[in-house]
């Protein structure tokens, strides 16, 4: 490779890297920087205060209360979310009547926006006009009308249903593609040693599709730690702070009650779990590289 061509390589590269340095890398230096500082709207010269906000923070109970909530919130959309996707994926494997449409019906909560996927389920979530409710009782499964999003005990439950409900069609799309890969020749040569449907799922489709699993999982990790508006917009973290996540209370602290220096040290720590799930994001995918066979 000759200079010239290096420098040609650079010409390209240079716009995309100067945007994530302007859009990406600038902000979170900023934000952590700012992490450091008391600062807020009504203190226009910040002081610098060090560690002691992160002593400040890890001492509180809120703290622990968000990381608690975002752990439940995160692992219960993502092992529902696979499950359900992995399972609409199964199903819609099979030689259906109407296969394409069933493939586009299935797709539309994901294609809803975040707010409005939340707006719509608020109105269904209603203690006296809801969807929810009124199927509930009709099935005998509830006695009464229950405030699903006012009640500390059920939010969580109730705002990771509306996730799952939204997000599983991605999950749906990745492992169909995935299926549709998997060596007939093998299903069928084990079907004619007598593996029932259960024995070839767990023997050959699940080793076959094994690194696409891997790689939905870690990905799904990502966008639901990170998720925002569902939360937001059907409790903003309510009751009492029943759904409060990392996302939701730095928007709350640093916008609503506009602590800067406080909304950037909560963002600090999300950061750094986003980088250990992004390490083990890029991490599984070089192993799914490296063991994919060869042709």
């Amino acid at each position: 490779m000759t200079s010239k061509d290096r420098w040609l390589i650079w010409l390209f590269v240079a716009p995309t890297a100067i945007l994530l340095g302007l859009f990406l890398y600038y902000p979170m230096v900023g934000t952590v920087i700012e992490s450091f500082f008391d600062s807020s709207f009504i203190n226009p010269s910040p002081k610098f205060v060090g560690w002691a906000v992160y002593e400040k923070l890890l001492s509180s109970r809120d703290f622990y209360e968000i990381l608690r909530n975002s752990i439940a919130w995160t692992l219960g959309v993502v092992v529902l979310q696979n499950l359900l996707g992995f399972a609409a994926a199964m199903l819609l494997n099979q030689k259906l009547p109407a296969q394409g449409l069933m493939r586009a019906l299935v797709l539309l909560p994901f294609v809803l926006p975040g707010v409005v996927t939340a707006i719509l389920w608020r109105f269904m979530y209603d203690p006296q006009l809801g969807l929810v409710n009124s199927l509930l009782i009709g099935a005998g499964l509830i006695e009464e009308n229950a405030a699903w999003l006012a009640n500390s005990s059920t939010a969580m439950a109730a705002v990771i249903f509306v996730a799952v409900w939204k997000g599983f069609p991605f999950s749906m799309l990745i492992y169909l593609a995935a299926l549709q890969n998997v060596d007939k020749n093998q299903l069928e040569a084990a079907g004619l040693d007598g593996a029932g449907p259960v024995q070839r799922l767990f023997d050959v489709t699940l080793p076959a599709i094994r690194p696409v699993i891997l790689v939905n999982i870690v990905l799904t990790l990502i966008l639901t730690f990170n998720y925002f508006d569902i939360v937001w917009v059907l409790t903003r973290g309510g009751p009492q702070n029943a759904t409060q996540i990392f996302p939701t209370k730095i928007f709350e602290v640093g916008f609503g009650q506009f602590r800067f220096g406080d909304a950037a040290t909560y963002g600090v720590f999300s950061i750094l779990v986003l980088a250990v799930l992004v390490a083990l994001y890029v991490i599984v995918q070089r192993t799914v590289a490296t063991h994919r066979p060869t042709a």
